[in-house]
């Protein structure tokens, strides 16, 4: 930025000189206000280019996390109002997976003992949507549970 407003100076006092000589006024105000009308078009292109620097998107980690963060969870907001084979093939397995780390019980080690805490966590009207058993061949057709019993499972997830 400095060095246009002394690059610009110097442009101004360089052309009044040669206007001066010239020893006509009219030439030295008219060169004069088109050298300053140059360096404030300088100045000014300068000015938004550095304003575009400040407003480009921030590159820290913390903001790229957040924006995943948020377009994962759009995806699977999108998911849950979907169809049911959508619910089957991509939430499902995401719920059963988190529910057994939450819940320490492995669904192979003892199958009834991890339907019986998944039926006493979620209930039975919730589990049907989170047993990995459950999967529907014909879901396509089915519309799929929806944005509340995604949020209502999380919310028994987290409070494991």
């Amino acid at each position: 930025m400095t060095k246009v407003v002394v690059v610009g100076a110097f442009l101004i006092v360089v052309v009044q000189m040669l206007a001066v000589t010239q020893l006509d006024r009219d030439i030295v105000l008219t060169v004069t206000g088109g050298a300053l009308a140059c360096v404030l078009i300088a100045v000014r292109t300068h000015l938004t280019h550095q304003e575009g620097d400040v407003d480009d998107p921030v590159t820290d980690e913390a903001a790229a996390s957040m924006r995943r963060w948020l377009s994962r969870t759009e995806t699977l907001i999108s998911w849950s109002e979907s169809s049911r084979s959508d619910w089957d093939r991509r939430l499902r397995p995401m719920l059963a997976r988190q529910f057994e780390l939450a819940a320490g019980r492995r669904k192979i080690k003892d199958p009834r003992a991890f339907d019986a805490t998944g039926r006493m966590v979620f209930g039975d009207e919730l589990w049907q949507w989170v047993d990995p058993e459950n999967i529907s061949r014909t879901g396509g057709q089915e519309q799929g549970p929806g944005r509340r019993t995604l949020d209502e499972i999380l919310q028994r997830l987290e409070k494991l």
